[in-house]
């Protein structure tokens, strides 16, 4: 058995004060560094997303430039490359992870698993050529992105765990459900 630990977006644009804060952001940046330092040993491979938008576009719709975001399809301008609010929370210790894998370059991204490494290689590939068979997933928000990855690694064949305690979502009821849907989908809740 492989385990892996997939930290998804948490971001500056996605804690307190960013241009989508989630309530409790940066509070799940201290705790997974504390994870980290705590248990960091027992992964095997430690992989941390990014939303990675492009500056000169609408990224395929994802951000709303005509009229205000609706907040499912559209967004705010948020998690641009090579701004302070697309940067890990300075909370979040990234020193032990081994691969940053950067989403929605130029389109509407919400898993990881839609990512890639700076060297191309997509998140699937890394896990198979690391031989990954299990997967515990953290981060911002449960509703979104943290759903959308690890529905996504669930279909990739993993063994998934979430570890509640250290997520954080957009709202309290589209995370409640988002965790039942995970749990009915076959991931554990921990």
């Amino acid at each position: 058995m492989t385990r892996a630990l997939l930290i998804v977006d948490v971001q500056n644009d996605f804690t307190e004060g960013g241009a989508l804060g989630v309530d409790g952001g940066a509070h799940v940046a201290r705790k997974v560094s504390t994870l980290l330092a705590r248990e960091g040993d027992e992964y095997d491979v430690i992989v941390a997303s990014r939303d990675w938008h492009d500056a000169d576009s609408d990224n395929g719709g994802h951000f709303a430039t005509d009229e205000a975001p609706n907040f499912t399809t559209t967004w705010p301008v948020h998690c641009v490359a090579g701004t302070e609010g697309a940067e890990y929370h300075p909370d979040l210790s990234t020193g032990s992870v081994d691969f940053h894998v950067f989403k929605g370059q130029g389109k509407p991204s919400y898993s990881a698993f839609e990512g890639v490494a700076e060297n191309g290689t997509s998140l699937t590939d890394i896990l198979k050529q690391n031989e990954v068979s299990d997967i515990d997933v953290v981060g911002i928000a449960t509703d979104y992105c943290v759903r959308a990855s690890a529905l996504d690694a669930i279909d990739a064949g993993l063994s998934v765990r979430v570890l509640t305690e250290y997520v954080a979502g957009v709202a309290a009821q589209s995370s409640k459900a988002s965790l039942k849907e995970l749990a009915e989908a076959g991931a554990d809740l921990v």
